[in-house]
């Protein structure tokens, strides 16, 4: 078939060592740069080498039905003869077919079906560095089939990166693949770094600074005016390709602004794709912009244009730096679009759309040193997406942890995790990881496992009909368009406005339909439910967790059963729905909530039935805020539906509930009386003086027990205003056992006898250092301080003038007889001259009582 295609490119001189190196190991790894024709020519010699067909798998549709166009084009053929495609809802191949270019995600379909993969001769794993899900797994099973079934079977991996080591080790198996590398780029391209004037907000979330797209646009018309040719821009997605196309108002009459991205129809695709209709294919309808009488074009597209498609009659690229990923959140089961920049690998792609047809140039938005700040390749789709597809294909491949594989990078341990959760949920996997007849059912159905499930269980409740119509929606990327209401789009689905969007839906309709199981479901459909609430149904049935109740009643946000908030965007339609199911909300890193970009209204009662997985009774008796709260609560997820009061809760519960309100607000819900408070801080003193058997009477240590010690009050206790009329000083009492107890009065007396008779309070205000305030007078005679605790402790003295102030604290009385005590004496016996004042304090005789006054 290459002797028909008489075309040179790059990668022609190679072609014979890359058939050498299958014809000797049957796998082998092309590296090609963009442009070498790799994807075009080498399928065409592989075909001429073997007789069965041979399956070129491509990451995106875009590019598979482009690169069976151009493979035919050279043929002179029309596509469906001996080159064909076939994507999802889109095949075309006949009974001549030689070489069918697919999808990663079709491939692994197949083999799901038919490992073996019985009529073909070669897989051409096309574009094996852009490191997809799909594109992963197609490696690791073609590896797998080809290792246990068919030997014969010839796989080559192409990349347009040099770094192929690993891909050629997984390949090979037992030994690496051979490597072929074709020359360098087809033609020069020359590099203009053209970064905006001013700083601009970097790159992060979805949202992407408009001063860059301003500049963008303006280094197209730069780029207009100083070279020849059309113009490709990379932008980050289709709001942004929308806000440049705003900007570009005005250009020459005969310059066409084009838009390529994948959600579009594939017509319009076409067009950024081709100069000018095909006379081989007049089913393609011409640009609808004009385009066909246009003398230039720009196309402005995303990085869905970066490798296997040539976009005639570029020679020049105008790269804004930037890409957007997918990112999961898995604590909130929410996805998340962010735009990053590119990756130094990715930008070389970019730049090689330029020299695909002769020398070109590319204008780099961002500064030579950002370049070399950039990450050397982009990070692989495994690293950061939802994974619960993925996990349904390993299990359906009978590896349930990818285990043995020859996958390029093992899935992180916590987001296979979180997917195979999902999984045994939805009962595709059994607890142990095993797929299950269900599983393989809606593996079957060729969508997200979730979307399977809905199908499937809203074929029976809604009829297969409408369940495919809701599925094929939320399927088909670019099928819902602009708007938010999920049902609104239906309707307009269904009334054919817009030809060509509404045929690729009903397309996808009649595919899953097909791929139905015979008997969907136990329960007849209800044919009598209002579309809204169907629609809603089944997309509940997808997205339990996204079930969401309004907050407030006219309030835009939301709260989901899966606890996340939510809000609409303003003027939305929905805005009246007190419930909604919603199939499309993302939130972006560091926003409070998650937008809703795709919801259809339902009622209670259909949110029920949707999410009855998460629906819960529950009797609560537990501290809430203030006081214990006893009621009965039906839950949707975390949404509460009902609640009623227990009339005669659990005691042990209402205890727990008491115990659990103490420590969360503090011992102050006790009555502490003088008397209680009293004796737990002699309590506290003999714990840090003595320790042993004394208990630890900290709040800490008194909350930690307080079950123990607080047990026969608590018992008959239901609310905090019970907890106030304990009584503290009798279940503090209790914490002591009975040999202890009966010491307390001796090594932590309440009141100590000083020498004038009188029983004065010790304050153990601090354990460490007790406290007797006492009149100097009445301690006349001692000649130390006291000590308690067994003799091991003295008690800080606070000696106190005769009016009751303080005039010195000392713990050794000894030293202040000798020394401070004069100076005391010398200043208050003038005021106080009633009072003794003796030059000698230890020998006399102590007194409470002021000297009779004189007559």
């Amino acid at each position: 078939m290459l002797s028909d295609a008489p075309i040179d490119l790059p990668v022609r001189p190679v072609v014979p060592a890359v058939l050498a190196a299958l014809r000797a190991t049957g796998t082998a790894v092309l590296v090609a740069p963009p442009g070498s024709g790799k994807t075009t020519l080498v399928p065409l010699a592989v075909a001429e080498e073997v007789s069965g067909r041979v399956l070129v798998a491509q990451p995106r549709r875009v590019a598979a039905r482009a690169a069976a166009r151009r493979m035919a084009a050279l043929l002179d053929e029309r596509v469906g003869e001996r080159v064909g495609y076939a994507v999802r809802g889109d095949r075309r191949v006949g009974p001549r077919t030689r070489i069918e270019v697919v999808t990663t995600g079709l491939l692994v379909r197949r083999l799901h079906r038919a490992p073996e993969l019985p009529g073909s001769s070669a897989v051409l794993l096309d574009e094996i560095h852009e490191r997809q899900l799909d594109a992963d797994l197609a490696l690791a099973f073609t590896v797998e089939a080809r290792a246990a079934l068919r030997p014969d079977l010839w796989l080559l991996g192409m990349s347009a990166t040099p770094d192929t080591g690993r891909v050629a080790a997984l390949l090979g198996g037992d030994a690496a693949a051979p490597v072929i590398r074709a020359s360098a780029t087809a033609h020069p391209v020359t590099r203009v770094w053209a970064p905006p004037p001013r700083p601009v907000v970097p790159a992060g979330g979805g949202r992407v600074d408009p001063a860059l797209l301003d500049h963008v646009a303006a280094t197209i018309r730069r780029a207009l005016r100083e070279h020849d040719g059309d113009v490709l821009a990379f932008l980050p997605g289709t709001g942004e390709i929308a806000a440049v196309t705003a900007r570009l108002a005005g250009l020459p009459a005969d310059v066409a602004v084009l838009p390529l991205h994948g959600r579009q129809r594939p017509a319009d695709q076409d067009a950024a794709l081709r100069a000018r209709p095909s006379p081989l294919d007049p089913s393609d309808a011409p640009p609808r912009t004009g385009a066909s009488g246009a003398r230039r074009r720009v196309v402005l597209a995303t990085s869905v244009a970066e490798s296997s498609l040539t976009v005639p009659g570029v020679r020049v690229v105008v790269d804004s730096g930037l890409a957007r990923v997918a990112r999961m959140d898995l604590a909130r089961g929410l996805g998340a679009l962010v735009t990053v920049p590119v990756s130094r690998a990715a930008a070389t792609q970019r730049a090689g759309r330029a020299g695909r047809e002769g020398p070109g140039h590319v204008y780099r938005c961002w500064s030579e040193t950002n370049h070399e700040r950039l990450a050397a390749q982009p990070e692989p789709e495994i690293a950061t997406a939802d994974l619960t597809g993925f996990a349904l294909d390993l299990a359906t491949w009978g590896t349930p942890d990818g285990g043995g594989l020859a996958l390029p990078d093992p899935p992180p341990p916590a987001a296979l995790a979180v997917a195979r959760e999902s999984l045994v949920a939805l009962g595709a996997l059994d607890a142990d990881g095993r797929i299950t007849t269900r599983g393989r059912q809606i593996a079957a159905t060729g969508t997200h496992p979730r979307l399977g499930r809905a199908l499937i269980d809203g074929a029976a409740r809604v009829g297969p009909d409408r369940a495919a119509e809701v599925v094929a929606l939320l399927a088909e990327a670019g099928i819902a368009g602009p708007g938010d209401d999920l049902v609104a789009t239906l309707r307009r689905l269904r009334s054919g406005t817009d030809a060509a969007t509404t045929n690729r839906w009903r397309a996808e309709i009649r595919r899953l339909r097909a791929a139905l199981p015979p008997e969907p479901g136990r329960t007849g459909p209800d044919r009598n439910l209002p579309d809204d609430l169907a629609a809603g149904l089944v997309v509940g049935l997808a997205y339990p967790e996204r079930l969401a109740r309004v907050r407030r009643s006219g309030d835009p946000a939301y709260v989901m059963s899966g606890g996340t908030a939510a809000t609409l965007a303003p003027g939305s339609a929905l805005a009246e729905s007190v419930w909604l199911a919603i199939a499309v909300a993302d939130r972006s890193p560091g926003a409070p909530t998650a937008r809703i970009r795709l919801a259809a209204p339902v009622d209670e009662a259909t949110a029920r039935e949707a999410g009855r997985s998460l629906l819960s009774s529950v009797r609560e008796v537990a501290w809430s805020g203030t006081d214990v709260v006893a009621r009965e609560v039906v839950r949707l997820g975390a949404l509460e539906l009902v609640e009623h009061p227990l009339v005669a809760p659990d005691p042990n519960e209402l205890r727990s509930a008491l115990v659990d309100g103490l420590r969360r607000t503090g011992l102050g819900l006790l009555n502490w009386t003088p008397a209680a408070r009293a004796l737990r801080e002699r309590l506290a003193f003999c714990h840090l003086a003595l320790g042993g058997e004394w208990p630890d009477v900290s709040d800490e240590a008194l909350l930690a027990t307080a079950p123990d010690w607080l047990a026969p009050e608590l018992a008959g206790a239901r609310r905090r205003a019970d907890l106030a009329h304990i009584d503290v000083l009798s279940a503090l009492r209790r914490l002591l056992p009975w040999p202890v107890a009966s010491r307390l009065d001796e090594l932590a007396p309440e009141r100590l006898t000083v020498p004038s008779g009188s029983r004065i309070r010790i304050d153990y205000t601090d354990p460490a250092t007790p406290v007797l305030a006492v009149r100097l007078q009445e301690t006349f005679g001692w000649q130390e301080a006291p000590r308690i605790a067994g003799g091991q402790v003295p008690v800080l003295l606070q000696l106190l003038s005769p009016a009751g102030r303080p005039v010195a604290v000392t713990g050794d009385l000894a030293s202040f007889w000798r020394s401070g005590y004069a100076q005391v004496r010398a200043e208050l016996r003038g005021r106080y001259p009633r009072h003794s004042w003796p030059a000698d304090p230890v020998t006399a005789e102590p007194t409470r009582r002021a000297n009779p006054r004189r007559r």
